[in-house]
C-alpha cells in the first residue's frame, strides 16, 4: 500500500485489496472510504469485498464512488459528513488517490484557506491547484 498523509485526520491510497484492510487498521484508522465505482478494472476487488473486511476487522466503511459522471454536491457532503463524523483518522481511497484528494479537498472548503487545502494535498503528492476556485466557497 502507498498511503499517502494529507494531514492528521485523512490518508489516501491508489487501490486496497481486502488482505490490506488488516494493515490499514493496525495504522490507527477507524473509517474507509471507497472513491472507486465497482468495475473499473478487471483486477479490481468489489466493494462489497472491501466493506466485508472492513467489517470484519472493526472499521466503519463509506462507498462514495467517483466515477465518469464527476464530482456532485452530494459526493462532497457525504465526504464531509464522514470526515467530521469519525472519531479518529479516515482512509481513503480509489485507482490512485486523486478522486480521493479531490473530495477530501472539495469538502473542506470553507474551513480552510484554499492555499492550506492546495498545500496539503501538494505535501501528499496531489495537486489540486485546478480548485482554487472552488476552494474558495463553502
Amino acid at each position: 500500500m502507498d498511503v499517502k498523509r494529507i494531514n492528521g485526520h485523512v490518508s489516501v491510497s491508489p487501490q486496497i485489496n481486502p488482505e490490506d484492510v488488516a494493515a490499514i487498521k493496525a495504522q490507527g484508522f477507524v473509517a474507509i472510504i471507497n472513491n472507486r465505482p465497482d468495475g473499473e478494472s478487471p483486477d479490481q476487488p468489489t466493494s462489497a469485498a472491501v466493506e466485508q473486511a472492513a467489517h470484519d476487522a472493526g472499521l466503519a466503511y463509506h462507498y462514495i464512488p467517483l466515477g465518469r459522471e464527476g464530482v456532485s454536491p452530494d459526493m462532497v457532503e457525504k465526504t464531509r459528513e464522514v470526515l467530521e463524523g469519525s472519531n479518529g483518522p479516515v482512509f481513503a481511497y480509489c485507482r490512485s488517490g486523486t478522486r480521493s484528494t479531490t473530495l477530501w479537498a472539495l469538502s473542506q472548503s470553507g474551513t480552510a484557506s484554499a492555499e492550506e487545502i492546495i498545500s496539503a494535498a501538494a505535501n501528499a503528492g496531489y495537486d489540486m491547484s485546478h480548485l482554487a476556485g472552488h476552494l474558495s466557497q463553502k
